[in-house]
């Protein structure tokens, strides 16, 4: 064998080439055009020639009946290949290797090196320029040797290829490859390869139905009658066509050829493509010798280069006329044409095969085949690729949301009007509310859910929301019964269908329905209503494909519904177990008038709460919060982050402390610290949560605010001036580590307090500063009642779905005016207490309490007493007149009095027993400066 080595590497200029390419030169005059055009497409896709790394799969095999063809060609070129040492490798059609077969043992040991190899993937995009890879990218059979290839571990080599495709079908089945040591590379190799694989087509030819092969022959002897002649084939770029088609152009093309070959009343069409340009499809009929009927559909390109062929080289049938060179070639059928075996499939022509006569019709320009088959065929396939589409549409239409309703509302719009014109839905009223459905029986009680009509006419008993009850002998009730679909192709001869209502069913027949398909739906096992189609527009009855096509839509659509009903039982579940743990009512206090909201997010509960909770000395806390998530665990968090704070309050603890005993209490919520019987049932996290908490006391109209990472309050003045309370935003509870700040404000009697969760503010469609912005418009009236600006809030902020759950709590402040309060500075000198009872006493009387007047006058001899001999600094007393009468001692210490049960020879320890027991309730609250010791007494 003559080595072509030094010819194509040193004198072409290759010694460089690869590297100045790389580098960004131009190279156009030393590398020939189908190599620099695959070195073009390896570098787009991102190939380093000093590094590969090719994907493997085991287990991979080619086709029993391209096998069956290939076997004896491939031993044929074995046997003339065994004193050349060369590899022969079987590839399939997406460039991986499944054989590797012959050449010397040193060659095998050099490919396994750079894994040319059973299992590999040789394809150009991972491989780059190779034999295989390129052969199939270019379409066409091709030669690389040595440099040109653009990895740097398969320059030693020398490779040629070619693709083999199945000449019924249009689609490469194999790539064969011949490779060798470079230095034992010769062009010939090519002309081998190519003839094995135009022998594996004849053979796949062979194996065709005799049908199919008529057509095939009938079709090119009335080309070669109209004087066409035979050119070189046209390959195109990969994907492509000989005339740059892309494989959308393709697939247009060959979807209008089959509409073209499926109508017998049309012979013309035209279609646009990219660029501008237009074909234009001719349809013709083809007659076989044994009396085969088909049809071709033809192809001109218009506005730019003339279709040759599609770019794919074929082989002739056995009886075509064979061509200059002697070389057997056929034309080839598109791909994705019907294949059974009684009916020709769609065929691609030979590549440049003029056809004068239909040139002749279209201004002489040439044309070329792109689909031939039966009317029969290209009508089913043409239905077939309409029912694809339509089921592709309506699993996109179909449940795009998890409600039950809307669900089935989407079932009947898409099936109106393409597949009926008439459609109703009917469901129980469990299968609503979310709840698990018996099996449904065909006496069951179903409401109408849906109904959709292509105009307004008569064709249904019942509404939307109306109460169906079928009669047994109706197709919906057999249909329930059966758990079959039930289909009357002609209504007027359906008996059962008109005993439901005689009268009325008359007068729908006689605005034309005609047929009808009821299909149960059904999705995990649970029939969950019935679904009625019926024609009356469309002159065609329903026949069995269309049941097909109804069982199977409505199958998809059940298990939507089902979703949605498990959704909503779900939902409703969480909301009632969030509506359970909020507040259900107000708590007596006159510290503010209230006013609250709350809304549940329409896609799940979440974890929003609010409280009103009353304080000791007349005063009250206010809060706000939310716990991040959705769902039954934000609504049990929820429940536990305000019993801690209805807990916490009851410790009297300022708003600091109370949100840092409440930020632990988080932190080890989300640590799990707690008990589990196993990891399954340990306590999955909050995961974050935010909460404002405000105490308001009205005797100083004065306001003291915390917050952890929650959305600002805002302060509605009596004139109706909007202010937010500039807050540190702190951080969100359960992360720890920073103490959280307070501010205190005045209030003017009057104010409104307005606190929010954020998704009364912010959406994805509306950030919050634009949110606070409208509130601030919202808020700012003067004299308007809570009540009034929780309506006039929601309805300008919030839409109807919201996507967030919304808690809101508007509280308008009272003031405990003097006339109410009554207070006293005392010494500490024992002897003051007598004065504190005489006080007591006398501001009793006048307030119209003298029913109260002993048993105060001794709970504040006792509070005085122990204050006096137990405290430090200045002692104060103070009655408060509000809906209880509380009694207040404050002192300088911060030692808090201990209830205890005195022993019989005790002398002391029986004080604050007696004012527990006296009081209705009793406490110790501390102050910066030292503690107050409280007591209230039920007013008479």
């Amino acid at each position: 064998m003559i080595s072509l080595s030094v010819a194509w590497d040193d004198i072409g200029g290759l010694v460089d080439a690869h590297e100045r390419f790389l580098a960004g030169a131009r190279v156009e005059a030393d590398v020939r055009g189908p190599v620099l055009e695959s070195w073009k497409r390896c570098r787009s896709v991102g190939l380093q020639p000093h590094q590969l790394l090719l994907p493997y799969e085991a287990g991979l095999s080619l086709d029993e009946l391209f096998l069956r063809a290939a076997e004896p060609v491939l031993a044929e070129l074995l046997d003339s290949l065994a004193e050349m040492g060369t590899v022969l490798a079987v590839c399939d059609g997406r460039g991986r290797v499944i054989q590797r077969l012959g050449g010397a043992k040193a060659l095998r040991e050099r490919l396994d090196a750079v894994h040319f190899a059973p299992g590999f993937d040789a394809s150009e995009g991972v491989a780059g320029t190779n034999g295989v890879g390129t052969a199939l990218a270019q379409r066409g059979p091709v030669y690389v040797v040595g440099r040109e290839h653009f990895a740097d571990c398969l320059q030693p080599f020398a490779c040629a290829g070619s693709p083999v495709r199945n000449p019924l079908s249009g689609r490469v089945e194999a790539v064969l490859d011949l490779t060798c040591l470079r230095d034992d590379g010769d062009p010939a190799m090519l002309r081998l390869v190519r003839a094995a694989a135009q022998d594996i087509e004849a053979r796949l030819l062979e194996q065709a139905t005799e049908r199919e092969r008529a057509l095939l022959a009938a079709y090119h002897r009335a080309d070669l009658a109209a004087g066409g002649a035979p050119r070189p084939p046209d390959h195109g770029a990969p994907g492509q066509g000989g005339d740059g088609l892309g494989r959308i152009d393709l697939a247009v093309l060959r979807e209008k050829a089959e509409e073209l070959i499926a109508s017998p009343n049309r012979t013309l069409d035209e279609v646009l493509l990219s660029g501008g340009r237009v074909a234009t499809l001719l349809r013709r009929q083809i007659f076989g010798a044994a009396g085969e009927t088909g049809a071709a559909v033809e192809a001109r390109i218009l506005g730019g280069p003339r279709l040759t062929g599609l770019g794919l080289p074929v082989t002739p049938p056995a009886d075509a006329d064979a061509h200059a060179d002697g070389s057997a070639k056929a034309s080839a059928p598109a791909a994705g044409a019907p294949a059974h075996p009684a009916r020709a499939r769609a065929a691609v022509p030979p590549a440049s095969r003029p056809v004068e006569t239909v040139g002749d019709i279209l201004d002489g320009a040439g044309s070329r085949l792109l689909l031939l088959g039966e009317p029969g065929v290209g009508r089913l396939a043409v239905l077939a690729r309409r029912r694809l589409e339509f089921l592709h549409e309506a699993g996109t239409r179909i449940g795009t949301t998890l409600d039950v309703t809307r669900t089935a509302e989407e079932l009947a719009e898409v099936m109106v009007p393409r597949f009926a014109d008439f459609v109703a839905v009917d469901l129980p009223d469990v299968v609503l509310r979310g709840e698990e459905p018996e099996e449904l029986g065909g006496l069951d009680a179903l409401r109408r859910v849906a109904i959709r009509a292509v105009r307004r006419q008569p064709h249904h008993l019942y509404d939307v929301g109306d109460t169906v009850a079928y009669v047994p002998s109706t197709p919906q009730a057999r249909c329930l019964d059966t758990r079959q679909s039930v289909m009357e192709p002609v209504l007027a001869e359906a008996g059962g269908w008109l005993a439901q209502d005689p009268q009325r069913l008359e007068r729908v027949l006689a605005v034309g329905a005609h047929s009808l398909i009821t299909v149960p739906l059904r999705a995990r096992g649970t029939t969950l209503g019935v679904v009625s189609f019926y024609r009356s527009v469309r002159p065609a009855p329903f026949e069995d494909d269309d049941l097909s096509l109804a069982q199977e839509l409505v199958g998809r659509a059940a298990v939507c519904i089902d979703n949605a009903r498990r959704y909503t039982r779900e939902h409703n579940t969480a909301l009632a177990l969030q509506r359970s743990l909020l507040p259900k009512g107000r708590p007596e206090q006159s510290a503010v008038e209230v006013a609250c909201r709350y809304l549940p997010a329409q896609a799940g509960v979440g974890g929003d709460w609010f409280d009103v909770i009353p304080l000791s000395g007349a005063r009250v806390a206010l809060v706000v919060g939310d716990v991040v998530g959705h769902g039954l665990h934000a609504a049990a968090t929820m429940g536990r982050l305000r019993t801690a704070v209805q807990n916490f309050c009851s410790l009297d603890l300022s708003p600091d402390d109370l949100l840092t005993h409440l930020d632990d209490l988080v932190g080890r919520l989300d640590r799990g610290e707690g008990w589990a019987v196993d990891s399954a049932q340990a306590d999955s996290g909050i995961v974050g949560a935010t909460c404002l908490y405000a105490v308001y006391d009205p005797v100083s109209r004065r306001c003291t605010l915390t917050c952890a990472g929650h959305p600002l309050p805002a302060v509605v003045a009596p004139d109706g001036t909007v202010e937010f309370i500039d807050l540190p935003s702190g951080q969100l509870l359960g992360l720890g580590g920073m103490p959280f700040e307070t501010v205190e404000v005045e209030l003017a009697e009057g104010s409104q307090l307005v606190l929010y969760t954020d998704g009364l503010v912010e959406d994805r469609h509306r950030d919050i500063d634009s949110g606070l912005d409208r509130l601030r418009t919202v808020l700012a009236a003067a004299g308007r009642a809570p009540e009034d600006t929780c309506e006039a809030v929601l309805d300008a902020l919030l839409p109807v779905r919201p996507g967030d759950d919304v808690a809101l709590l508007v509280a308008r402040t009272h003031v405990l005016g003097p006339d109410r309060i009554a207070e006293w500075e005392l010494p500490s000198d024992p002897a003051v207490v007598s004065r504190a009872r005489s006080a007591v006493t006398a501001q009793l009387a006048a307030w119209g309490l003298d029913e109260l007047a002993f048993t105060t006058e001794l709970v504040a001899s006792e509070l005085v007493t122990n204050a006096i001999r137990h405290a430090t600094g200045p002692v104060q007393l103070r009655l408060l007149r509000d809906r209880a009468l509380i009694c207040e001692v404050s002192d300088g210490s911060s030692t808090s009095p201990r209830l205890r049960r005195a022993r019989s020879e005790d002398e002391g320890g029986r004080g604050l027993f007696l004012v527990a027991r006296l009081t209705e309730r009793w406490g110790t609250r501390y102050t910066p400066s030292g503690k107050v010791i409280w007591t209230e007494q039920p007013l008479p």
